[in-house]
């Protein structure tokens, strides 16, 4: 039976009080999709508020496309799904192997601190099944425990978009919070590579990735993981 992934994506889509759009980087959804896709998974798609998920219109510019966002542009069903995600208060754990979420600043409003989003993550991860977060999504750790009412990152490792790649993008005094920061806060053994470099991280049953480049790095990582 095909391993089943639930990705979970934002609804938010306006950065801040610049009234500038933002939403989902489209690398971190269409490069693991097509990874998932392309080895035959079961895919679930999600959102905050159910529906068509905002993408960020900076992640379409030439200087952010990839092999797999072209791919995105070309794939009518992939285009039709991203439009029609279910609501994440909808997701039932027990369907699925794992869940994925694929970054951009939208998580920073709407799933850092969403009770639906803790609930699936403190489900699935007590059930042992993975929980993989990229680039700016780890925020949905912030507020996640353990079985025993402590900060699930407490004393290991993790990673997200960095201080430094944040204020590299003009945003460090835009954004709500900043992604490495409230990972320290909650314990978290925060660890990066150089600005925008692919790194993935691992522990537990927790997989993190720091920027857009580390997206199918981080899915790789997962499938490894299904399959082991």
């Amino acid at each position: 039976m095909a391993k089943r992934i639930l990705m979970v994506m934002t609804s938010h889509d306006i950065l801040g009080d610049t009234g500038k759009p933002t939403g989902l980087w489209l690398e971190e959804f269409a490069s693991p999709y097509y990874a998932f896709l392309d080895a035959g998974y079961t895919l679930t798609l999600a959102s905050t508020l159910g529906g068509q998920v905002p993408v960020d219109p900076v992640s379409l510019t030439d200087d952010a496309l990839t092999a797999d966002t072209k791919r995105y542009a070309e794939d009518e069903a992939a285009r039709s799904a991203l439009s029609a995600t279910i609501p994440l208060e909808d997701v039932k754990t027990d369907e699925f192997d794992a869940v994925f979420y694929p970054g951009g600043h939208g998580p920073l409003w709407d799933l850092s601190d969403n009770a639906h989003s803790k609930m699936l993550i403190e489900s699935m991860l007590g059930a042992g099944k993975p929980v993989v977060a990229v680039c700016h999504a780890p925020i949905v750790l912030k507020d996640v425990n353990d079985s025993q009412g402590q900060p699930y990152i407490k004393g290991r490792a993790v990673t997200g978009f960095s201080n430094s790649e944040e204020t590299a993008v003009d945003l460090i005094d835009v954004v709500p919070y900043l992604v490495e920061d409230e990972l320290v806060k909650r314990g978290g053994e925060f660890t990066k590579k150089g600005d925008f470099e692919p790194y993935v991280v691992e522990s537990g049953h927790l997989i993190t990735g720091q920027n857009p480049a580390s997206s199918r790095p981080a899915a790789q990582a997962l499938m490894k993981r299904l399959e082991g």
